[in-house]
């Protein structure tokens, strides 16, 4: 089924807009926080974003947080990247952030956005001897895209290259070109885009990681194939390797590759981990969610809820 999202309703805008955020120093209301029509930031992409959660257990009455420091440690080198500078450490961000959680009574699961962007309000762009501006929102979240099954296609839109902007880092201009991706796939009546590099070799979804099994090997493209470096993908690597036994694979892969493979899924802080079942009309293994992805996917589940004790390091209980 393709994926479409709701529209918001007055009381989400309303639940929204008298949110806890954390803008420029201060825990504001969201309907309080504002910029101007000429700030660089939204006129020319000049921004830095991440994607984090925050997953509601109902049998525990907690909300544990994912993977905090490592988001923000890479929020913090992302911003670098773009000549910023994040006016927090990674534990202060922590901190702002398991405290705007509890502003909020989040007991959902929820979504985490940091943002950095040039603030100016100016015409003309430039990333030197400019001001910055930085802020937290959250927001609920279910599922970002189906984790029963999708069905994609390969985009005729290329992933940006290291040439052109860094792909590794969660620019938000960048996102245009996985926008574009997006776009064609749902209106062509898919779930979900895969987009190629410039050279033909499988990268990424518009905002996942994508993984293929194949004969039991376990593959992934290697960051050289313009993918970003996913934490996500980092710890179901681990998973398989330390919990599962298997290895993980990470090289170039061609396209015919995704149409034989056994199973693919896609992973990310907003995908978690789906598996696709369908790939340019092609039924990917039998048309059903594989073992592997099923097995990972599950270990996954469990671990951000809280019902593996061996992974309580990974979370931060904000409860």
């Amino acid at each position: 089924m393709t994926q479409t999202a709701s529209a918001p309703t007055t009381d989400d805008a309303a639940r929204r807009d008298d949110s806890w955020i954390y803008f420029d120093g201060e825990y504001r209301r969201y309907r309080d926080a504002r910029i101007g029509l000429l700030t660089q930031g939204l006129n020319y992409g000049t921004g830095v974003f991440e994607g984090i959660r925050a997953y509601w257990s109902e049998e525990r009455g907690q909300l544990y947080g994912l993977w905090f420091p490592e988001h923000y440690r890479r929020f913090h080198q992302n911003a670098r990247v773009l000549q910023m500078r994040v006016p927090h450490s990674v534990e202060e961000l922590c901190a702002i952030t398991h405290e705007l959680l509890r502003r909020n009574g989040s007991r959902e699961t929820t979504y985490i956005r940091p943002l950095i962007f040039k603030s100016a309000e100016t015409i003309g762009f430039r990333l030197h001897d400019m001001p910055d501006s930085f802020a937290i929102a959250t927001a609920p979240m279910g599922d970002y895209v189906p984790t029963g099954g999708m069905r994609c296609m390969v985009s005729s839109w290329r992933r940006i290259d290291e040439s052109m902007a860094p792909p590794r880092t969660k620019c938000t201009g960048i996102y245009i070109n996985s926008a574009l991706a997006k776009s064609e796939a749902l209106q062509a009546g898919f779930d979900e885009a895969i987009m190629l590099t410039g050279a033909g070799h499988v990268c990424e979804g518009s905002g996942e990681n994508i993984f293929l099994i194949r004969g039991g090997v376990i593959s992934t493209p290697a960051p050289a194939d313009n993918i970003l470096e996913g934490i996500t993908r980092q710890g179901l690597i681990h998973l398989f390797r330390e919990e599962m036994g298997l290895d993980v694979v990470e090289r170039s892969i061609g396209r015919s590759e995704l149409y034989i493979a056994d199973e693919v899924f896609m992973c990310g802080t907003g995908a978690q981990v789906a598996p696709v079942v369908e790939i340019d009309r092609r039924t990917v293994g039998d048309g059903e969610p594989g073992p592997l992805t099923l097995r990972v996917q599950g270990l996954f589940h469990d671990i951000v809820t809280g019902a593996n004790p061996k992974y309580a390091e990974w979370l931060r209980p904000i409860w």
